[in-house]
């Protein structure tokens, strides 16, 4: 008996030791090799299911294109920026990040620099040091009775304001993604980014840097803030106009700024550096104790869980599947492929739009990996590098219209989902169910009734419903040594059109094929795999 091979996972970059340990308590093996130059990342990968990282490996194209078995990518702490992640989509590898390991040290560095600003620390600290005792020289501003501006209101930023208002200071949020509900929750005003920029004392940034916030803190936007503004950004670098940033600084129009992150890293050179009013660290957000163990410990949990169970936790290009669903949802998710694949063998011309319908039982559940697992088994017919990682991206990119239906009400079956497709020569569509829960089952076939098991090698015949046909497909297949395994037949009505559909123990040859087509009355006959 041959043994289940073990996930094997590569940590490339140092983390706490505890991570490996946690990979092989979850049934993993795991490697830790750290500091390699990409030619000798690349010459390794191949044998990986799992890469486990931190910020200094870059996952570029030539990387991926040689993890010829990777399956998932773990970044432990929440930039992702060395990540090629349409290229990992496009080539079916999750990525997942830690947005929760190191949000407390964060958010507390952010309200560290803070102080600084307010009370010239860093300054005060060198001048000290050096024997001048600048009593006289330094006056600071309190914090406390100010407006903080929250660019950003996710994570990081909640626990900004929650300690800004431990403070007694006055906090307002500009975030797209804020509701009012949270807003009251968290304790901040919701408002917009010019509302902001023209009441803030001190501005802090929390959000991921995208094409919306690259530059948030413009030339233009850095104009409209309150004189005598405190910029602080511990997020991620291009968020502030480095330049426009130190022109701010020179005229006095901003007291003070504090980065720990710039637009090139390592930052061994910028304009901003000397500049009065300015301090910065060299991206010291997460350097804690406590939060570097904690994302090594969170990214070894989730890509342990995933190579494992099927669990998806903070992945970045696919839905969210917790350890709890996965068992759950998976007999699903493997009969939405078997109709995807069903039906994308079946329909020749090009479809337009690829429609979910979900009835019963099947409703309560997640249903985007259903959607996704629709999507791989039908796009896996044209190529057989599609999974449900890249199938909706791969969908997106040919611009394959997909709908997802629910209906709760349950018809003949305590759960159903339905896969139908529009092409040019109309709309047509499969369903299946589950039988005591687990088993798929093929239960409608273009509008006819048919009950089958979609496995390994099938044979498709429509014909008209008449005597003897079944006799003559019978001998001959039997003639050319093909075992039937099951008959599954559908009418539409009697001697109108009938559908067989034949699980075969071996693959149907071509002349096979041919012949069938010629009995009498076949209209249409294809060989099918699952």
């Amino acid at each position: 008996m041959t043994e289940t091979r073990k996930p094997r996972v590569l940590i490339s970059d140092k983390m706490d030791p505890n991570a490996a340990r946690i990979f092989i308590e979850k049934g993993c093996d795991v490697d830790v090799i750290t500091g390699e130059t990409p030619e000798q990342l690349i010459a390794r990968i191949g044998d990986y299911d799992g890469l486990a990282i931190r910020s200094s490996t870059k996952v570029t194209k030539e990387i991926l294109d040689a993890a010829t078995n990777l399956k998932v990518i773990g970044r432990a702490g929440i930039g992702v920026d060395n990540v090629d992640i349409p290229y990992a989509s496009a080539k079916g590898v999750v990525v997942m990040n830690t947005p929760f390991g190191n949000s407390i040290t964060t958010a507390e560095h952010a309200i560290a620099l803070m102080f600084a600003l307010a009370r010239q620390i860093p300054e005060a600290n060198e001048q000290t040091q050096a024997g001048l005792w600048p009593k006289n020289g330094f006056m600071g501003v309190e914090v406390t009775g100010k407006t903080l501006g929250l660019i950003g209101a996710g994570n990081i930023g909640s626990i900004v304001a929650s300690r800004a208002i431990g403070l007694r200071m006055k906090v307002v949020a500009f975030d797209p993604f804020l509701t009012p509900e949270r807003a009251i929750e968290i304790g901040v005003e919701k408002v917009d980014l010019d509302t902001l920029l023209a009441r803030a004392d001190f501005i802090t940034l929390h959000t991921p840097l995208t094409a919306e916030t690259k530059n948030i803190l413009s030339k233009e936007n850095l104009a409209k803030t309150k004189k005598g503004v405190r910029i602080i950004n511990c997020a991620r670098g291009g968020l502030v106009d480095e330049a426009a940033l130190k022109e701010g600084l020179d005229s006095g129009h901003i007291a003070g700024a504090a980065l720990d992150v710039f637009q090139t890293e390592p930052a061994k050179e910028s304009p901003l550096f000397g500049t009065k009013n300015f301090i910065c660290t060299p991206h010291l957000g997460a350097s804690t104790t406590e939060a570097q163990v904690n994302v090594a410990l969170q990214v070894a949990e989730q890509l342990g869980e995933y190579l494992t169970t099927g669990g998806v936790t903070n992945a970045l290009n696919v839905p969210s599947l917790s350890a709890e669903e996965a068992p759950k949802l998976r007999p699903y998710m493997a009969l939405a492929e078997k109709l995807g694949s069903l039906v994308g063998q079946l329909t020749p011309s090009a479809v337009a739009r690829i429609s979910i319908h979900t009835e019963g039982a099947a409703t309560e559940l997640n249903a985007k990996p259903i959607v996704a697992a629709v999507l791989a088994g039908f796009m896996k017919v044209q190529s057989a590098t599609v999974n449900m990682v890249n199938a909706p991206f791969l969908a997106k990119e040919r611009g394959l219209e997909v709908r997802e239906v629910k209906t709760e009400k349950t018809g003949d079956y305590h759960t159903l989902i339905r896969v139908s497709v529009k092409t040019e020569a109309g709309e047509r569509s499969v369903a299946g169910t589950l039988f005591s829960n687990a088993e798929p089952r093929l239960v409608e076939l273009f509008g006819i009734k048919v009950e089958a098991e979609l496995t390994g090698d099938n044979l498709y015949i429509v014909n008209e419903d008449a005597p003897g046909f079944i006799g003559r497909i019978g001998t001959l297949l039997g003639e050319n040594g093909i075992n039937i395994g099951t008959f599954n037949l559908g009418r539409r009505e009697a001697g109108g059109e009938a559908v067989l559909l034949l699980s075969v123990d071996s693959a149907v040859p071509a002349e096979v094929l041919d012949a069938a087509g010629k009995l009498p009355g076949v209209k249409r006959v294809k060989a099918l795999a699952f």
